[in-house]
């Protein structure tokens, strides 16, 4: 007899039992049920963060609440939570978890409503937060760096659907990021209708030559990314390093030095290799790895300060 998997709903971290808030209360897992008339489930209407938890600690929480609010509002979603309200939430799902170092996810339906689409017949959004834990890639390939793949399906353009609306819909990356696993990769890369360098299915990307970083515009159909922002604003900075944003194709990346994804989930992670063309040394590049004790600084000093 095969022994039963254990759901990540339903298992305890440490001697704490998980928890998830729903609505401005604290569920068990068991209890933590949508409606099958959300217009959530039924539509993707709606919209998601996620946020990473270092020492209790809350990593960039108002940029993330911020995105929400704005993702919301682009498609007249009113949250029915200040921000204030959410930061508070989060921070005691967390607590009631037992979870310090942690990721989590926050996400807001349109609510429950008719099979139409109507969203407006939706009289109050959902609001989930789920504290839990992620690991996307494995921990040796934050030294070796990853192959990833270019995807043949392109990135939605931007006048279809804004890039900056972080949706409950995410068919297109999905079906990219099936791309990436038939070829037994991790991650795609994807490129707008116009050929250009946008972003992979779940992370920004960088590519590092002669010294300066390049990053796609956000014009480029991408996501306005949390941690790609902070590799601009503070990181790159903090090593003397200029960033350049701007259209990018893929000679630019098969050319690079090195090339690094980010996100909130990834965090930073280098590339190996784009399908069959090494990067750079074939693994992670100085550059590349000169962040880490710089976040690691910065994470800690978040943990001591907030």
């Amino acid at each position: 007899m095969t022994s039963a998997a254990v759901s990540p709903a339903t298992a305890q971290h440490g001697s704490h039992p998980r928890k998830i808030w729903m609505d401005g209360h604290l569920v068990d897992p068991a209890d933590a049920k949508i409606s099958v008339y959300d217009h959530g489930l039924l539509y993707g209407d709606g919209c998601f963060e996620g946020l990473r938890g270092y020492g209790g600690r809350i990593f960039k929480l108002d940029s993330h609440l911020r995105r929400l609010e704005a993702s919301a509002g682009h498609i007249r979603l009113k949250i029915p939570y200040s921000r204030a309200e959410l930061a508070d939430a989060t921070k005691a799902t967390m607590e009631a978890c037992g979870m310090a170092n942690c990721y989590i996810r926050m996400v807001v339906t349109r609510g429950v409503g008719t099979l139409g689409l109507h969203p407006f017949k939706c009289p109050r959004p959902g609001v989930i937060i789920v504290v839990d834990t992620i690991q996307l890639y494995p921990h040796e390939l934050y030294k070796a760096g990853m192959k990833v793949i270019v995807a043949k399906r392109p990135r939605i353009p931007v006048t279809c659907l804004d890039p900056s609306i972080k949706s409950l819909n995410y068919l297109n990356n999905i079906l990219a990021k099936i791309e990436a696993i038939d070829a037994d990769v991790l991650e795609a890369i994807m490129l707008n209708t116009d050929g250009d360098v946008s972003e992979c299915t779940g992370d920004n990307i960088f590519a590092v030559k002669d010294g300066r970083i390049h990053t796609p515009p956000t014009s480029a159909g991408i996501l306005h990314g949390i941690t790609r922002q902070f590799v601009i604003d503070e990181l790159a900075p903090a090593l003397g390093l200029p960033v350049d944003e701007r259209r990018m194709q893929l000679d630019d990346l098969y050319s690079a030095d090195e090339v690094f994804l980010t996100g909130t989930a990834a965090e930073i992670i280098g590339v190996s290799a784009i399908g069959d063309q090494t990067i750079g040394i074939g693994r992670m590049g100085p550059i590349t790895a000169r962040p880490s004790p710089r976040v690691r600084r910065r994470i800690d000093l978040l943990e001591r300060n907030g």
